[in-house]
Formats: structure tokens, sequence, C-alpha cells
């Protein structure tokens, strides 16, 4: 954890918090996450940790938009990269899924999707532009393997969809830790869905 705690300290005060967010879900889980814990950590207040984030849905949701963020900076560089789609394609998966049971960022992101069945519109909102940005880059680079021929011609936004319904089914396994479902054999069942719905036959 010393880059993550290097990284709060070169923060602003904001980012500091849902950094330190972020390394309390990953060294203690979500269940230890309280605005006193949380204030104790970067030295604030839970009053003022209220005053900045309001609610602490609000505060979980500033997380996973920061650790978003994050994420999507990455995925932009894996899926830059000059290399064949299904290469890059089998990057993207990899980065999707879950590390293993207990993953941080799923176990936030099934927090924040728990309590929008009562979140107003703003927070859904929120919610479905993270959704957009993993479901946009996945269908650009499909269309991009059925144009150079890679990949066999289909519907990408169609494609997209459907295999990101796949992936959610699988993480959320993984992420709750349901026996018998682990990140390795994910990865083998979506890559050999992939091939068999994506590659062509030369």
């Amino acid at each position: 954890m010393a880059d993550a705690a290097r990284t709060r300290r070169n923060a602003p005060p904001r980012e500091e918090v849902l950094a330190a967010a972020m390394e309390m879900i990953a060294e203690r889980g979500l269940e230890k996450l309280t605005m006193a814990a949380l204030g104790r950590e970067v030295g604030m207040s839970s009053g003022h940790l209220l005053y900045y984030f309001g609610s602490k849905d609000e505060l979980l949701l500033r997380t996973l938009e920061w650790s978003e963020s994050r994420l999507g900076a990455e995925r932009g560089r894996l899926l830059t990269r000059t290399a064949p789609a299904r290469e890059r394609l089998d990057a993207y998966v990899a980065l999707y899924v879950p590390d293993g049971h207990r993953d941080p960022h799923w176990t936030l992101w099934l927090e924040v999707w728990n309590r929008s069945l009562n979140a107003g519109e703003d927070a859904r909102d929120r919610q479905a532009a993270i959704e957009g940005a993993w479901h946009r880059d996945l269908a650009a680079l499909v269309a991009e393997g059925v144009s150079r021929g890679e990949f066999r011609p289909v519907d990408a936004d169609r494609f997209a969809a459907r295999l990101r319904a796949l992936l959610d089914g699988f993480s959320i396994h993984v992420a709750t830790g349901l026996r018998g479902t682990d990140r390795e054999q994910v990865l083998a069942h979506v890559g050999e869905f992939i091939s068999d719905a994506l590659l062509t036959d030369a």
C-alpha cells in the first residue's frame, strides 16, 4: 500500500479522502468504512466529511467515480496499443473481471448498485455514465476488429451489450466468492465465448 499512501499525500484534500476510502475497502472491507473511521484515517471529523459529501451514499459514488477514472485511463492505454483486436479484447476482459473474492473495486460497485434502488436521478445518471464508458470502448473495439477482418461481421453495439452482461454475471460470482467460480475459470469461459462468437473461420 506504499504507492497508495504516496498518492494520497500528493493529492488534493478531496481526492485524498477518496483514495483513503478505497484503501480502507481494500484492507478492511466495506463494512469497516464509516464516516468516523474514514475521518480518523484522514484527520478530519465526520461532520467535515459530511460537509464535503453530504451523505455516505455520495461518498461511495464519488469513490467509485474516482476509482473508475483510474481504471478508465488504464483501459485507454490497453485499447490504444498496437496489437491485434483479439489481444486487446482479452486485455479488456482481464481488466473487467475482479481479481478475486472481495475485490475492492467490485465490492464498491456492488454496494453502489444496491443503494441505487433508492437513488435519485443524478446518481443514476452518473452510474450510467460509468457503464456507458465501458460499453462504448468495447463496442468500438469490436467494430474495429470487424472492419479489419479479424472478427466475423456482428452488430458491435449488440455484441458489446451481451458480452458485458456475461462479464457482469461472472464478475459478481467472483467478487462474492461463489464456490466453483474463480477468476481463471471465468477468463477461460469468456475466452471460449469470444472465440465462438467472433473469430472468423480463416
